[in-house]
């Protein structure tokens, strides 16, 4: 295995392998919040929700809003996007190794049906 991945940034994957930010990103599938919603509803203190929510905006997962003197995050869909479009690539392969597969076994069948 090479370790190359084109079209798939591994700082995404390593972003969102930290159990918090996965959290974060959990909870604004349902819509964008403040950094003191995130904090509140995880459980952490502001500071540590922030350091976070950097993470994930420099990643570009996440956007980020100013409203007076607040912070609004909310999801970016291409991050996202990427990551299918990469494990889609994996459902082919297999799809089509099963397709190989289906065709040896209804062969092998074959060959055992004929007298």
């Amino acid at each position: 295995m090479s370790g190359h991945n084109p079209g798939m940034d591994m700082g995404l994957l390593g972003a969102l392998a930290e159990p918090n930010r996965m959290h974060i990103v959990e909870l604004l599938r349902d819509g964008p919040l403040t950094v003191g919603e995130i904090a509140e509803q995880l459980g952490l203190r502001q500071p540590q929700a922030s350091k976070h929510l950097k993470v994930l905006s420099d990643q570009g997962i996440l956007e980020v809003r100013a409203e007076a003197n607040r912070r609004i995050y909310k999801l970016r869909p291409e991050p996202f996007q990427t990551l299918d479009d990469w494990v889609q690539s994996f459902r082919n392969v297999m799809e089509d190794r099963f397709d190989n597969l289906d065709h040896y076994l209804r062969e092998l069948q074959s060959k055992k049906d004929k007298p």
